[in-house]
């Protein structure tokens, strides 16, 4: 019992402040560099918290885990709607005045779409990899021009708010107005942040592998429920830190910009690295019920009602009756 969960804990907890000093150090050289505030914001903070997922996911494909790696993706995915953005609604009702945040919460609903489409048709081949990577390289990009020229906070988008939803909670990933110091001490950061988060994802899937031989779960259903919720920690206290501020488009954008960087990011990140196929049970159900809670949370949004506490409450329940269904 011991030799199962201190790896699995300790995973998360090194890969949480790996993650924190690995986008706090990363801030630190880019700013050193002249790189623009908005540019950091929306690559580096805005990958921040999404930096569990994509190591746990990406070594579990490599020891030949798919149901691991997969389950964390399409697993947080469920979980950022139901559990975080449920959690944070009953905090603070939300109202998600954004045109841009709406928008792009039709593109967190186009990708799970196109990723559910995928996965039960071919396997996550390289080169589908590449195109997903490109597909948000391209997003960034078009998020960065918009931003460049959004002149009131309620022309942001959910890649903005997903960084301002991070250097809210944590001041060291907000770039500095004028960076001074020896550049050595941040690439140190950087580097003992990256050794944290890969040793962190190593002693995850470990023990997340050991878990489900020693009870007789799946490794998919593992990756489903207790990996995914325990990568997705940081957009929880993010989104959480948020509802509590009364910001609810930051909470909102927070959500749908890491489900965007999930599929596209951590799932093509996979593919490239460890191309394989995504497991029959994730591709015949999970991604279906991503796909709905997808297309519920926009509705709201699209139609200009508030996600009130009732419904952040519905959505809560129907995350403990998801976990029901999958846990033997």
């Amino acid at each position: 019992m011991f030799d199962i969960w201190l790896p699995l804990v300790g995973g998360f907890v090194l890969l949480v402040v790996g993650g924190d000093l690995l986008v706090r150090g990363a801030v630190q050289v880019a700013s050193r560099f002249g790189v623009s505030p908005l540019v950091i914001g929306l690559t580096l903070v805005g990958f921040g918290t999404s930096t569990p997922e994509l190591v746990t996911s990406v070594q579990a494909a490599l020891i030949g885990a798919p149901g691991i790696a997969y389950g964390n993706i399409v697993g947080s995915n469920i979980a950022n709607i139901l559990l975080i953005l449920g959690v944070s609604a009953i905090l603070y009702p939300m109202a998600i005045a954004s045109t841009a945040l709406r928008r792009d919460g039709a593109v967190m609903v186009a990708v799970a779409v196109l990723f559910a489409t995928v996965a039960a048709t071919m396997p996550m081949e390289r080169w589908l990899g590449v195109v997903f990577v490109l597909a948000l390289v391209t997003y960034v990009y078009i998020a960065f021009r918009q931003e460049s020229l959004a002149n009131t906070k309620l022309d942001h988008g959910a890649i903005y708010e997903k960084s301002v939803a991070l250097q809210s909670v944590d001041p060291g990933t907000v770039p500095p107005m004028e960076p001074s110091g020896s550049i050595m001490t941040p690439l140190l950061i950087t580097v003992g942040g990256l050794a944290l988060v890969v040793l962190g994802g190593t002693f995850l899937v470990d023990g997340a592998v050991a878990l489900a031989r020693s009870y007789g779960i799946s490794e998919t259903v593992t990756g489903l429920t207790i990996v995914a919720v325990g990568t997705s920690l940081p957009e929880l206290i993010t989104s959480v830190f948020a509802a509590i501020r009364k910001q609810a488009d930051v909470a909102f954008g927070n959500v749908v910009g890491s489900n965007i960087y999930n599929i596209l990011f951590i799932g093509g990140a996979t593919a490239v690295i460890a191309p394989g196929e995504v497991p029959a049970e994730i591709a015949s159900f999970d991604n279906l019920v991503m796909v709905g809670v997808s297309v519920v949370i926009v509705i709201f949004a699209w139609t200009g009602l508030r996600i009130a506490r009732w419904e952040g409450a519905a959505l809560f329940s129907g995350y403990l009756g998801y976990l029901y269904v999958l846990w033997p």
